[in-house]
């Protein structure tokens, strides 16, 4: 599992990178009440907006941590947006993505750097 910056982890599926926020992320968000995902289909960039969240604190927006094709979302989150909070390196993922070149992913931390970096 790689980690973002922005507080998004990636993990690596047979040929795709799913993609969400760390429970530390979630924990700051307090309880998220809304998710808003991204088409299947769409070709994003890194940093642009992708998904947007709500919680009972904040609306934030969740970037592509890199450029790829989202080919599918995790739409159980529209009805229980809470999947995040109770499960968020796990059930409550946003989208997975197909990627031209997984060594992109190469530069980004590991769990222990990413500690390091929360701490």
């Amino acid at each position: 599992m790689k980690f973002t910056e922005e507080h998004e982890w990636l993990r690596v599926e047979d040929d795709l990178v799913v993609v969400g926020i760390t429970e530390h992320a979630a924990e700051q968000l307090g309880d998220l009440v809304f998710v808003e995902l991204p088409e299947e289909g769409r070709v994003v960039v890194k940093d642009e907006e992708v998904v947007v969240i709500e919680s009972v604190k904040a609306a934030s927006d969740i970037m592509a941590p890199v450029d790829g094709e989202i080919v599918e979302t995790n739409d159980a989150l529209i009805d229980n947006p809470s999947l995040v909070n109770e499960d968020a390196t796990g059930n409550g993922w946003f989208f997975k993505m197909k990627l031209e070149d997984l060594s992109v992913m190469d530069d980004m931390m590991d769990e222990d750097a990413y500690l390091k970096f929360i701490s």
